[in-house]
């Protein structure tokens, strides 16, 4: 077999040979010699072609067959004439013929390994095309299936949707269940009246376990920061006596080289002292912003836990629910006052036209919900929950007295 490389090498030696006029044949029989000679390949009409180029169907065998012509008459023909005895002349023809008898045995080996490795080729095409095909048609089942799984998701959807409906026309008989169920709520209300007081204890330690840390943290803050003006100091009169050293010595390096050199290394040496000093600085400098950032995690969780005045979110969750829908009654919003302030949330659409955002002011310790787009009011509450249970139920009320 030819390599690509001899094969574009051979290609270029043609293509110099067809710029220098050579013709279609000559071109041909070019190939042919250094196909047979060089490469030990029986020339074929496709190679040849591959090789030059040019030539028809027909004119490319007939340039083969001139080729194997002229071989065999080279075979036959005598070596030369003169000296050389006829015995020895014959001698040589027959040794050209069974050259070319053994280089005809060789491509025909040839062929039938590279026949042998074309059909290997080919029936390795046929098993994968073969599993190509096996894997096409389980991938059609798995589609089949997966059709059939879709069609009962979708029955079992409809189903769904006339349960939901079924549903919804016997939600008028679970009224009574649901005025039940406000008053346990109304009794639980009590209970979680009096976990609110026990919270709020607790709540009290905590802030005076986060005040002390706070007061810790500040300390620290103070320590770190005073190391830092303490290195910072020594490193300034360490180097202040270096720099006077090294003035000195840098005046003497003219007249001796080994003073020089001694003043180099205590320079590196005190450059190696600074760098030491300053990356002790930084390391001090991060500590710092790591226990600033700490104090300010906490300050942020103590301004949370304040605002929340230390009620637990489900409680704080059913008595904003019970005063948006009107189960609270102005007395028991009263005693409430700011008390769950810190867990109510705004609503995202007016009651009234349903468009606009309500928006929340505070004057004078007065709360105020309003829509900016149909000046709907709640009118003004002591507690943020008050203005909210009323913006909800739809009740303007004038301020509390």
């Amino acid at each position: 077999m030819i390599r690509d490389e001899e094969r574009l090498a051979l290609r270029e030696e043609l293509e110099t040979l067809r710029k220098d006029g050579a013709r279609r044949q000559e071109l041909s029989l070019h190939a042919c010699k250094r196909l047979f000679f060089d490469f030990g390949i029986r020339p074929s009409m496709a190679t040849v072609r591959d090789l030059t180029q040019t030539g028809s169907a027909s004119d490319i065998p007939k340039d083969i067959d001139l080729f194997w012509q002229r071989i065999r008459a080279a075979s036959k023909v005598r070596v030369g004439s003169g000296a050389i005895p006829p015995a020895l002349e014959e001698r040589a023809g027959e040794l050209l013929g069974a050259l070319f008898e053994e280089a005809r045995v060789l491509a025909l080996q040839t062929l039938e390994s590279e026949r042998e490795a074309i059909e290997t080729d080919r029936q390795g095409a046929e098993q994968a095309m073969r599993d190509a095909e096996a894997r096409r048609l389980a991938a059609d089942e798995m589609l089949q299936r997966s059709e059939t799984r879709t069609e009962a998701a979708w029955a079992r959807v409809r189903e769904l949707e006339n349960q939901l409906a079924a549903s919804s026309a016997h939600g008028a008989s679970h009224q009574d269940s649901l005025l039940a169920t406000v008053r346990r709520l109304e009794a639980e209300n009590e209970a979680l009246q009096k976990r609110i007081d026990t919270e709020q204890s607790t709540n009290a330690g905590l802030r005076d376990r986060i005040d002390g840390l706070h007061e810790e943290m500040r300390r620290s803050t103070e320590h770190y920061a005073q190391q830092i003006k303490d290195a910072l100091a020594e490193a300034e009169r360490r180097v202040k006596p270096m720099l006077v050293e090294l003035d000195s010595l840098r005046t003497m390096s003219s007249t001796w080289q080994a003073a020089q050199r001694d003043a180099s290394r205590k320079e590196f040496d005190f450059i190696q002292q600074l760098a030491s000093a300053k990356a002790r600085a930084d390391r001090l400098d991060a500590v710092l912003r790591e226990r600033s950032d700490e104090v300010d995690s906490l300050t942020s969780q103590v301004t949370a836990l304040r605002s929340q005045q230390g009620i637990d979110g489900s409680v704080a969750g059913v008595l904003c629910t019970l005063a948006q829908s009107g189960r609270l009654t102005e007395p028991e919003l009263a005693q409430l006052g700011t008390l769950v302030d810190g867990h109510v949330g705004l609503p995202q659409q007016c009651p009234n036209c349903e468009e606009g955002e309500p928006e929340l002011s505070q004057v004078d310790g007065r709360f105020e919900l309003s829509c900016p787009e149909c000046e709907y009011t709640s009118g003004t509450g002591t507690s943020r929950l008050e203005a909210v249970a009323r913006f909800a139920a739809g009740r303007k009320t004038s301020a509390v007295r």
